[in-house]
């Protein structure tokens, strides 16, 4: 087997680095020949027992949801899961972004892959092959409540499986049935209980999750560098970082951003200068525990995706061992639900704070220039970006409202709790982009500030990142058009390798 190919396999961690690592290496992906043996023996117990009994097995030989008790004829059961897809893909509202589509099919990959699903081996392979060959599904982001798996996402995420529905491949939207005919493939005939197990599950919440940590988590690192510069921009005062204050309070994300801004001020020649502020505001000196605080908060973020992605979240659970079929309620998303809101606000913190920093940098202390630009009235530099950081902070503060703690009943009372976890989902990808944009904009007037303090110059590693800012964003002299600026500004955030 090739070096560069990723295995599948009931008994690997799939953690969030490995998920960075797929999804930025387009790395092929396999099933380990344990995952397949255990897929087909699931399989295989699911069919002999429903050849030696016809006992009721909730969403097998039942209907769905209120519809539990409604029996269905062996004959039918086929019939049964395909209708299940199709009047499933309901969903409505903006389609889900290819990268996030791409998640989704190797997360329900790998929670299938642990033979409790009772799917046929072809089926799991069927994904990993629209997974491996970038076709992916058309899915729009509404239609999940996040209880009974994202269903209306999942349906669409699979009804390509059976000819049904469209695809992205290679630029092009497409009819599923001709991406099939272009690589030969019949479309997949569902056998008992495949339909619910494709579309029972927590994949649609669980790619936003990992893709917003994954984003939050860089955040986290630009905000300790653009909060440094930015100190140094205003002048500001070290004491705030010795390490002595903060082994008396020692929350580990704080210590973490403590020594972090430490480091990155050593060897500053502005540090050394005398300071005339006996203190500095809030924003600044109470970086390390705002953005501490944030990081703790991303910790157990992290820890419960991971968690969720090496989960088996479908419904019933098959346990072939035991000669066991269990139903329960692991798709229930409300632990996702909790993290993801969770996320958003820890996110939003980052950009409150920033924003507060934005604000002091153009107020025309500590020797800077009013709005940081030479012959303010004739130019009103800086003045705008900070209320465009305003707006953003102040629709973060709506957009963080919880998701989790609504519900709303549905399916005729017997869904009559659910986390709405795909609202939180879809939430905080909206914060984590805002975010990106505010720091932007203080890395912008940061960098602006600096300027002002020349010949002076800051640590080694803070101009290096104004360096290479620079390269995206030049000086403002006088006023021009901003907005490039700013848009630029936030992919750098988004794409700089923050240390």
């Amino acid at each position: 087997m090739p070096a560069d190919d990723y295995l599948i396999s009931p008994d690997s961690h799939l953690d969030l680095p490995t998920l960075r690592r797929l999804l930025a290496d387009k790395t092929t992906v396999k099933l380990s020949d344990e995952a397949r043996q255990r897929i087909e023996a699931c399989h295989q117990y699911l069919h002999d027992r429903l050849e030696q009994s016809d006992a009721p097995v909730y969403g097998i030989n039942t209907g769905f949801g209120a519809l539990c008790n409604e029996s269905i004829a062996p004959q039918e059961r086929q019939q049964l899961q395909v209708n299940l897809v199709m009047s499933h893909a309901c969903g409505t509202g903006e389609e889900v972004p290819e990268e996030l589509v791409r998640l989704m099919l190797l997360l329900k990959v790998q929670s299938l892959s642990y033979g409790h699903s009772g799917v046929q081996l072809a089926t799991v392979q069927r994904l990993l092959d629209f997974y491996n060959r970038d076709i992916f599904p058309i899915v729009y982001q509404q239609g999940s409540l996040g209880a009974s798996g994202d269903l209306a996402p999942l349906a669409h995420l699979c009804l390509p499986l059976l000819g049904l529905g469209e695809v992205n491949y290679q630029g092009y939207r497409l009819q599923a049935a001709d991406v099939l005919s272009l690589f030969s493939w019949e479309p997949l005939a569902l056998e008992a209980k495949e339909g619910l197990a494709l579309l029972n599950g927590t994949q649609f919440m669980l790619a936003y999750g990992v893709h917003c940590q994954l984003r939050a988590e860089r955040l986290a690192d630009a905000a300790d560098v653009i909060g440094a510069l930015s100190l140094e921009a205003f002048d500001g005062r070290p004491e705030p970082f010795d390490a002595r204050l903060h082994r008396i309070r020692p929350h580990a994300g704080q210590l973490k951003v403590a020594e972090r801004i430490r480091g990155l001020l050593a060897g500053s020649e502005l540090q050394s200068q005398p300071k005339t502020a006996v203190q500095d505001p809030y924003s600044f000196r109470c970086q390390p525990q705002v953005h501490g605080a944030s990081r703790d908060a991303l910790g157990y973020v992290a820890q419960t995706l991971e968690t969720e992605c090496n989960a088996v979240t479908d419904n019933p659970n098959i346990f072939p061992a035991d000669d066991l079929i269990l139903s329960g309620g692991n798709f229930h998303g409300q632990p996702l639900a909790l993290a993801l809101d969770f996320l958003a606000i820890a996110v939003a913190e980052l950009g409150s704070i920033s924003e507060r920093r934005t604000y002091q940098l153009i107020s025309g202390q500590r020797g800077l220039p009013p709005f940081l630009v030479a012959e303010p009235g004739l130019n009103s530099g800086f003045m705008i970006p900070q209320y465009t950081a305003a707006g953003i902070v102040s629709q973060n503060k709506q957009l963080c409202t919880p998701a989790s703690i609504d519900s709303i009943v549905s399916s005729n009372g017997q869904e009559d709790h659910v986390s709405m976890g795909s609202n939180a989902a879809t939430k905080a990808r909206r914060v984590v982009e805002n975010v990106e944009q505010v720091l932007g904009i203080e890395l912008m007037n940061a960098a602006q500030a600096l300027a002002f303090r020349r010949p002076a110059r800051t640590s080694p590693a803070l101009e290096k990142v104004v360096d290479a800012f620079r390269e995206k964003v030049k000086f403002v002299s006088r006023d021009r058009v901003l907005y490039p600026d700013l848009h630029a500004a936030a992919a750098f955030v988004r794409t700089y390798a923050w240390e």
